[in-house]
């Protein structure tokens, strides 16, 4: 018996991160256990009869038949409270940074610390009084987490009484008590709550996006824009930029909080984010980007198991700061290895296999996954939203393969890697031919408050280029000259959409960002000088002097070259594309 009164059980086989039990009389599905002399963490992922197959989280180098597993009678969970923000966390929750202190830079089996410290004390303020009611998601009190975000301590789901009690304004540690019920058996109410990773947080209602979650990149904005709330999948092979853009992502999109899951991703390179990202100046208030982002590292030399439930952590954390009326940004970097963790387990439950030796459960926990995306009114009646960012890693970035097959069924937006354009570097390397947005109407509205004609002028563009990539196959036949001047033409602004709009250079301080107001003034610009340079030539003018203009220079560099909040800079371009358009109209006036 252990100290909670549950039976202990005793290790049967061991293979690999899965372990088979005997004894443990009551177990339920999903429960935690530690298993042998250093107390590893598992989880229970199958009963038969009375064996209990494990899957451990840490390496399983020195387990052997006869170690005792301990039941903790509780399902893999997660510490909610203040103090997340800025943290670094493996995929169960554990704090890399202390225990790097604790412990020293290499992770130990049964090392663990508490994701919170206990220590830490905190500048309390009520908002609730004796005698009012406690109901699931009401604000009983503020702690100012970071100078960025403040931590709003809800009820939590399935507590229901009258306040007794309330401590003053004050500092306190995470685990006092705060907040008393006057109901027998309620508990008291401290700054931390648990909550299992596998089940959703409940909210209010559920509402369709129509605002654009800003991202600040051009190509996604504009052509295949994202709803706040909405789930976006990123496939692309080996060094076609998913991290870079996820990384860019981070930093600029409206989201109030960011959460940065890197599953199975190469250590080197989630040592260069673990680096990076502290480094990282927050657009909004000029101080640390980490103020308001969680990092979850898992990465491809750490257990595989732990990678599985790392998403299932990363989304937690989420709903719980949407909850409070935040929008936040799940950014999941990659989706493939999680797939390839559970691929390893299944294989070692020697489960039937079904397509590329995946599960065949693979799409269902997929959908699990991003349908914890979306806008809700909370339990309190405040908006909040969770928007995912999922990369995939195909194999030879082919897209055919399982996980980005039922990737693209659970989300409406796909950013398309081209390694043709990575290699080209051209950045971001979004494919505008394999690319979509099933948002696009939904933001319409949003949009046309900019821009009354956006939707046109996207259209417009987006047939361009697809008349554009028809008209390079004759070219690179027989070349550009058999072609007429106004299929020139179709290339020649193609080219100059693609260069001085799609592409974004991330490290450069004005074009690494582009607002939404800049990005209409530019399609509008691109759009303009289409339309009127198709009637010039209509007119009889030669494609040269189209080329010729100073205006088609200007309308490529204006991105890189005028700030986003210089509108007036915008307009004087618009107005001399206009006049040197004019001049050419004139002159070959019918």
């Amino acid at each position: 018996m252990n100290a909670s009164g549950a039976e202990n059980g005793t290790v049967v086989r061991v293979s690999g991160p899965i372990v088979d039990a005997r004894g443990l009389r009551g177990v339920e599905a999903y429960e935690v256990v530690r298993v042998g002399p250093q107390r590893h963490i598992g989880e229970v992922i199958k009963l038969s009869g009375d064996v209990a197959t494990i899957q451990v989280y840490e390496q399983t180098t020195g387990l052997r038949p006869g170690d005792a597993v301990e039941r903790t009678g509780r399902p893999l969970s997660v510490d909610l409270g203040p103090g997340l923000l800025g943290g670094i966390f493996d995929g169960v929750q554990r704090p890399l940074g202390a225990l790097a202190e604790r412990f020293g830079p290499y992770l130990g089996a049964g090392q663990d610390l508490s994701p919170i410290d206990a220590d830490r004390q905190w500048e309390f303020t009520p908002r609730v009084e004796p005698g009012e009611s406690l109901v699931p998601g009401r604000l009983f009190g503020v702690v100012q987490e970071t100078p960025a975000v403040e931590h709003r301590l809800l009820v939590p789901p399935g507590v229901h009484g009258r306040v007794a009690s309330v401590r003053p304004a004050g500092r306190y540690g995470v685990n006092d008590v705060l907040v008393e019920s006057a109901e027998a058996g309620v508990p008291g109410l401290s700054m931390v709550q648990r909550w299992p990773v596998r089940r959703a947080r409940p909210y209010g209602s559920r509402a369709a996006g129509r605002a654009v979650m800003v991202t600040g990149q051009r190509v996604i904005d504009t052509l295949f824009p994202i709803a706040r709330g909405g789930a976006a999948a990123v496939p692309g092979d080996f060094g076609t930029g998913k991290t870079i853009l996820q990384q860019q992502l981070a930093k600029w999109i409206e989201a109030d909080i960011v959460v940065y899951v890197g599953c199975g991703e190469r250590g080197n390179e989630m040592a260069d984010i673990l680096r990076q990202f502290p480094r990282l100046t927050d657009p909004r208030t000029g101080r640390s980007l980490m103020e308001r982002t969680v990092l979850i590292a898992n990465t491809s030399n750490m257990p595989v198991a732990a990678r599985e439930v790392s998403i299932y952590t990363g989304i937690t954390l989420a709903e719980y700061y949407r909850d409070m009326g935040y929008h936040v940004a799940l950014m999941a970097d990659s989706t493939s290895r999680w797939a390839e963790a559970l691929r390893e387990a299944s294989s070692r439950l020697e489960e039937m296999p079904a397509e590329e030796g995946f599960p065949a459960y693979l799409a269902a926990r997929l959908a699990e996954f991003y349908e914890r995306a979306g806008q809700v009114e909370t339990l309190e009646g405040r908006e909040g939203s969770v928007t995912v960012v999922g990369a995939v890693s195909p194999p030879g970035g082919d897209f055919s393969e399982p996980v980005t097959q039922h990737t693209t069924r659970f989300t409406r937006c796909l950013w398309a890697l081209d390694p043709a354009l990575a290699h080209a570097r051209h950045y971001p390397a979004i494919s505008w031919l394999d690319s979509y947005s099933q948002y696009v109407d939904d933001l319409a509205d949003w949009w046309r408050r900019l821009s009354p004609d956006w939707a046109a002028r996207r259209e417009e563009m987006v047939r361009l280029l697809s008349e554009e990539e028809k008209l390079q196959q004759i070219v690179r036949l027989v070349g550009p000259d058999v072609l007429p001047d106004a299929q020139r033409l179709i290339l020649l602004v193609a080219e100059m959409f693609k260069n001085g709009f799609l592409r974004q250079n991330a490290l450069d301080p004005i074009d690494t960002f582009c607002s939404p107001i800049k990005q209409v003034m530019l399609l509008t610009a691109f759009v303009t000088f289409y339309r009127r340079a198709q009637d010039i030539i209509r007119r009889g003018a030669p494609i040269a002097r189209i080329r010729e203009m100073e205006a088609v220079g200007e309308l490529q560099r204006a991105a890189s070259r005028i700030p986003n909040d210089d509108q007036d800079a915008l307009r004087a371009l618009l107005s001399r594309l206009d006049e040197q358009l004019g001049e050419l109209e004139r002159e070959y006036a019918p």
